[in-house]
């Protein structure tokens, strides 16, 4: 009698956790249709995306955890039409440019119960998706010193450039914690935990100094590759708040400190019609939302302009002296 009543208690339990997982899974279907219809408030939106994504993602992990059936990784896509989709598993697609390596199991060139001799008839090949787990190295570059025994000059050969004068800090490593902040969201302070863990104890102090120093290294880049996709004759321009902190008005006692800025994003992407420019994003950030931002970051743009109905980009299509405007509107049709 217990156990089956234990047994009918976990068969409930397994069906509120499947009915919880499609409520999850219709509320974020809900909110993605939102998106698509109310374009003009689609950050508040955004977030409440991102925030049932990990309820869901939750609720996937604990049915996951409690299902002791054999997973089968199945070869098509989950069907988006379905309402159980995200319960749906998908083969995991590897790309073809990543190594592979073979470890073939041998059973042996002789017979375990006659003895005879083994041929080969064929083989089952199956694949393992392994991941090798990132470590540190510290380089050391030894400059050897030689001197000349007929004139005693003294010969070695100069110490390599780095990306940072007279740091520790190596290209890889220094495009690994750009990318995991910058990228990935991942703060310099779990970095610094992640890097103890590796065996390097690297201040965050040091990592905030080597990501803005790496930032000048890179300017000239950086500087050169706004310039190739600003002189595009195609750009797609829009603008998002974001909050900024501002102790001057904590100071005066103004709320908490924070205030609303604004990032500018200009786009080029000419994939829909294989064009030969690679795509490009330039984000460009502002005080607040006045027009004269607008004109000068598209100070020297020329061409087609696809934006919102902002009215800080009228100026931008009147007509110049010549009767021809300097950017013709593209409007966009999200808003």
């Amino acid at each position: 009698m217990i156990a089956a009543l234990q047994a009918e208690n976990a068969k409930i339990s397994a069906t509120l956790r499947v009915h919880d997982q499609l409520v999850q899974a219709l509320r974020l279907r809900i909110a993605k249709l939102q998106k698509l219809a109310f374009g003009k408030s689609s950050e508040k939106i955004e977030r409440e995306i991102e925030q049932l994504e990990l309820a869901l993602e939750d609720l996937l992990l604990a049915v996951a955890e409690g299902d002791e059936a054999p997973i089968d990784e199945g070869h098509n896509e989950p069907s988006p039409e379905a309402a159980d989709a995200p319960a749906l598993r998908r083969r995991p697609r590897v790309s073809d440019a990543t190594p592979r390596e073979r470890c073939e199991l041998d059973p042996g060139t002789c017979c375990a119960d006659c003895g005879g001799d083994l041929r080969v008839v064929g083989e089952d090949v199956s694949e393992l998706l392994d991941m090798i787990a990132a470590q540190m190295k510290v380089i050391q570059i030894a400059r050897i010193k030689k001197s000349c025994r007929r004139c005693e000059r003294m010969v070695q050969e100069p110490a390599p450039s780095r990306p940072i004068p007279g740091s520790m800090a190596g290209p890889n490593l220094l495009a690994h914690i750009l990318v995991s902040k910058f990228d990935d969201h991942l703060p310099l302070y779990r970095q610094h935990e992640i890097f103890a863990r590796m065996g390097a104890d690297i201040p965050e102090t040091t990592l905030v100094g080597w990501c803005g120093r790496a930032m000048k290294t890179l300017s000239p880049l950086i500087e050169r590759i706004e310039a190739d996709i600003m002189g595009s004759d195609l750009l797609h321009a829009d603008d998002t708040p974001i909050r900024v902190l501002d102790r001057s008005l904590r100071d005066k006692g103004l709320g908490k400190g924070v205030r609303q800025g604004r990032i500018w994003a200009y786009v080029r992407d000419q994939r829909p019609w294989a064009g030969s420019s690679p795509p490009g994003a330039v984000y460009r950030f502002a005080q607040d939302w006045k027009e004269e931002h607008v004109l000068s970051h598209l100070a020297s743009a020329r061409g087609i302009l696809q934006a919102d109905g902002y009215k800080g980009y009228a100026k931008l299509y009147e007509p110049e002296p010549d009767g021809t405007p300097r950017l013709r509107e593209a409007a966009c049709w999200a808003h």
